[in-house]
């Protein structure tokens, strides 16, 4: 804790004074990395994002001969991370973590910054992505996607699938799921993951999309039932799970993370980040390792996260206003 301390300390604020650069002078790639970095991620300690942003910033450590310090600077949505990452020099000293909510954040909560993230922010890679499960308390008559959709047609307004939160993927994932579905459900949002999970599991509520390593301990004990995935094809650890898609065709539905930079990051510098963040993104060792946590290490380069961002920003805008979704 003492090391991460004064490597913190070290760095100064991203917008204090560079020896011999001033403000908006691009860096020489020969030049960078010459000191440690800042890996801002938006969310807290212990997490899933928390997981990859550690597990990525050993091995770039080692490639660049640097150390990659992860700040965990959590609020807003991730805003408040993403915003930190954006305002930032562009010196390629503080890199920042962001996920779909960036997409989200545009349609749902519009006075947040970024207000255009492609465009305050440099696309370095993806880091990973993460589907999700749709689960169900046991005393739901269905064992397929088919058998849930026709149980929640013939009981209009009496399903609740629950969530982690009103406009959290998890949420929207159900709204595009009672839309695609033709059905009429209820929604019942939580402040959180973990007590959706505990009232499925008591049965308060009855069906919920939830992030792999939520649904993982009530999947495990039987405490409830895994119905299908929302990734493009079976998992790993649950291949008896079908894909919606089988069901629902096209639904897929992944959290992601990626890497980006301060915009006007000189170009060499971007490409070199990227270079380091593939060589930690295809070790075999390392995806094993977060595979067994439903983590899916992806080595998408800045076009692949760009594509990303843009489409979430599309689909899921499209998701909010449909459902006239909004925060209370």
């Amino acid at each position: 804790m003492q090391r991460r301390t004064l490597l913190l300390a070290a760095l100064g604020a991203p917008g204090a004074a560079l020896p011999g650069l001033g403000h908006g002078q691009t860096v020489p790639s020969g030049a960078w990395p010459s000191r440690p970095i800042t890996l801002v991620e938006g969310y807290p300690p212990g997490g899933v994002t928390d997981l990859a942003s550690r597990a990525v910033a050993e091995p770039m450590s080692r490639d660049l001969e640097v150390p990659v310090v992860v700040e965990n600077r959590p609020g807003a949505a991730t805003s408040v991370a993403a915003t930190y990452g954006a305002r930032a020099r562009p010196d390629g000293y503080t890199l920042v973590m962001g996920t779909t909510t960036l997409a989200i954040n545009q349609t749902l909560q519009p006075s947040l910054t970024p207000k255009d993230p492609l465009k305050e922010l440099s696309p370095i890679g993806m880091v990973f992505r993460t589907p999700f499960i749709l689960h169900v308390h046991p005393s739901v008559p269905a064992n397929t996607t088919a058998e849930l959709i026709a149980h929640c047609k013939a009981n209009p307004s009496k399903v609740l699938f629950g969530s982690p939160g009103t406009g959290s993927v998890s949420h929207l994932c159900l709204e595009m799921f009672r839309a695609r579905a033709g059905i009429d459900i209820v929604h019942v949002p939580y402040r959180g993951g973990a007590p959706a999970a505990l009232d499925l599991r008591q049965g308060r509520i009855h069906v919920v999309f939830q992030a792999i390593q939520e649904a993982a301990l009530t999947l495990s004990d039987g405490g409830t039932r895994g119905l299908a995935v929302t990734a493009d094809a079976p998992l790993p650890n649950y291949p008896k799970l079908p894909p919606i898609s089988q069901t629902l065709a096209g639904f897929e539905v992944y959290f992601w993370q990626g890497l980006f930079a301060p915009a006007e990051t000189p170009a060499p510098v971007v490409e070199r980040a990227a270079v380091a963040l593939r060589m930690a993104t295809d070790d075999p060792v390392l995806r094993a390792r977060l595979a067994e946590q439903g983590v899916e290490l992806v080595s998408g380069d800045a076009a692949a996260l760009r594509t990303a961002l843009a489409n979430d920003t599309r689909r899921w805008g499209d998701v909010i206003r449909e459902g006239n979704i909004r925060l209370e």
